[in-house]
């Protein structure tokens, strides 16, 4: 068993459950969607995308383009999180939750996209 192939799946299968445990919920009910859990999935997110720098291979590409469109909508959540709670005068209104959740739907499905790709790379290899 390669520990660093162990490593690398886990962190993008973290990333990807961190990120639907965020995004299951009403869209627009901030109850059912934590900020810890959305730091969470970006830290995880970004901490693949680290893991992901150095493998020259086409589908080490796609993982790292995967894992960068995750991080830039998971960061723009984050952003308009941000802007809602501590700028906003309305707030964190079911306007901005949705806007957020959405954004991490958008990261959700790179995330799927990347572990699919996981997934076939597993199959395709020789021993």
């Amino acid at each position: 068993m390669n520990l660093e192939k162990v490593i690398f799946g886990f962190f993008i299968v973290l990333a990807a459950t961190l990120n639907f445990g965020f995004f299951v919920g009403d869209i627009d009910n901030p109850a059912h969607h934590d900020v810890y859990e959305l730091f969470a999935a970006l830290v995880v997110s970004l901490i693949a995308t680290v893991l992901k720098f150095g493998d020259r291979t086409q589908i080490g590409a796609v993982h790292l383009s995967t894992s960068l469109v995750a991080d830039l909508q998971l960061i723009a959540a984050a952003m308009v999180w941000g802007y809602a709670a501590h700028v906003s005068a309305s707030g964190l209104s079911p306007e901005m939750v949705s806007r957020i959740v959405s954004l991490s739907g958008g990261a959700l499905f790179a995330n799927i996209v990347s572990v699919i790709i996981l997934i076939a790379e597993t199959i395709m290899q020789r021993r």
